[in-house]
């Protein structure tokens, strides 16, 4: 792992986590609550989840 993987890789989770986040909050608000553990629980698993799957390989860093 270099600096640059790093760098795309985290950029990558922050990117997916807000997405997870923005995704939560809208069908919560359609209930009329949103609950704020859930989301910052799935944001996290989907920040996780999406590092573990840059281990594949990401095109933006060519090695």
């Amino acid at each position: 792992m270099t600096k640059e993987w790093l760098k795309a890789a985290a950029i990558r989770a922050i990117k997916t986590m807000a997405q997870s986040a923005i995704a939560m909050i809208g069908t919560a608000v359609v209930l009329d609550e949103v609950n704020w553990v859930s989301v910052v629980s799935a944001s996290v698993l989907a920040g996780v989840l999406s590092l573990l799957t840059s281990t594949a390989g990401l095109p933006e860093v060519e090695e």
